[in-house]
């Protein structure tokens, strides 16, 4: 049976050149975004789910920390994601987005993804770099894809140091996102700065989906008990604003981030148990 046509990417984005597998996805690369800000460039990936060639339809979208890591072991840390087959798997049910795989800095990874100053590791740099996400990145996704621009439809998410900002983004910049996926959150990061922070932070509308892996370091489980805690005292409900998982086997690991992230994508795009929900 033939393949439905990709769509024609819109210049300058090209067809990812890599060993990536997407799945039947168009994975597209923006070469070298440049931040003045943060002084650097990086290329932008963006997967389209597979109906996107064959619709109108406009989409709600993700943005991803740790790009690289997502679709290319050739490219990624310790492994890749596999998001492109978690994509196509869950098209098949109705779940789809597009997803922007946004790389790190590298060795700027830490600066960037801090938004608190650990006196050991430095850091500090999240504002600014959120700043590019919702000044730079977003207004060109939104330029060259079918979006939905709203915030009730664009997601955050990222694991460790990733998850940290991620969470901090949904606090910070409340207007441009309306749910975060924080996975295996660093909490432990400035002396644990983001829970004071969460706590004395006013209750903002959306979703948030947590989770940690049992097999990581028992005060990682611990901090993210104490986030989910002060989440849920904070008036958020398990179920429709706030989703938690203990993974029993997970590890502080790419697979085990990729692997939770096919039950982490429907909640983050409103899906209940049942359907798509109405919760922002």
């Amino acid at each position: 049976m033939p393949q439905p046509a990709r769509p024609r990417p819109p210049a300058p984005w090209v067809p990812y050149p890599g060993n990536a597998d997407p799945s039947g996805l168009s994975l597209l690369v923006f070469p070298s975004l440049h931040s003045r800000a943060l002084r650097n460039s990086r290329d932008l990936l963006v997967a389209l789910p597979p109906t996107y060639a064959t619709s109108e339809r406009r989409y709600p979208v993700v943005y991803m920390q740790d790009g690289q890591n997502l679709f290319d072991p050739a490219t990624s840390f310790a492994g890749d994601w596999h998001l492109g087959r978690t994509m196509a798997d869950l098209a098949a049910h109705g779940v789809e987005a597009i997803v922007v795989g946004v790389p790190n800095a590298g060795r700027r990874r830490i600066h960037e993804y801090s938004p608190f100053r650990d006196s050991r590791h430095g850091g500090g740099g999240g504002d600014t770099y959120l700043r590019f996400l919702a000044d730079t990145v977003k207004p060109l996704i939104d330029r060259s894809f079918r979006t939905h621009p709203g915030r009730e439809a664009t997601a955050i998410a990222g694991s460790s140091m990733g998850g940290l900002i991620s969470l901090y983004a949904l606090y910070r910049f409340p207007s441009v996102f309306g749910a975060a996926g924080v996975m295996s959150p660093s909490l432990w990061f400035a002396r644990r700065a983001m829970l004071g922070y969460v706590q004395r932070s006013a209750t903002i509308p959306g979703r948030i989906y947590l989770d940690v892996g049992l097999q990581e370091e028992p005060t990682a489980v611990a901090d993210a008990r104490v986030l989910r805690d002060i989440l849920v005292t904070a008036g958020r409900e398990p179920g429709r604003d706030l989703e938690y998982l203990e993974d029993e086997d997970g590890r502080h690991a790419e697979e085990a981030w990729g692997r939770r992230f096919a039950r982490a994508l429907p909640f983050l795009l409103g899906y209940s148990r049942t359907g798509p929900s109405d919760s922002s």
